[in-house]
């Protein structure tokens, strides 16, 4: 499990700290979401929120959390990175396995952006 996917675990689950439906952050760990999400960007997650096709997500994904964008076809959903958006991934359970919408961005330097979903 890489380190952004212990992040992501440890934020989602109950241990975490959180509430079911509260917003918590995380960091941005990589490039696979550039050029939308740059390394080191803090997004916020509402738990809660609505997933539609094109949006970013947090999903569970094998058996690990993952930050990647949705796409819906035929009732099936899938993830991808935004470096590789033709190679997608299916989620298993569906709509079940989506863990959080993301609703904000932030960059490194917040006075540099900030970006609503």
């Amino acid at each position: 499990m890489n380190d952004q996917a212990k992040e992501i675990e440890a934020a989602c689950s109950p241990e975490g700290g959180c509430g079911s439906d509260e917003l918590y952050a995380l960091m941005v760990l990589g490039d696979d979401m550039l050029p939308e999400f740059e390394d080191g960007d803090v997004i916020v997650i509402d738990p809660s929120g609505q997933a539609s096709d094109g949006k970013y997500i947090v999903a569970e994904h094998n058996g690990e959390y993952t930050f990647r964008q949705l796409a819906i076809e035929d009732n099936r959903f899938f993830i991808h990175t935004m470096q590789q958006p033709n190679i997608r991934e299916e989620l298993v359970n569906g709509a079940a396995d989506i863990k959080g919408l993301i609703v904000q961005k932030t960059a490194k330097n917040r006075r540099e952006r900030k970006k609503y979903y």
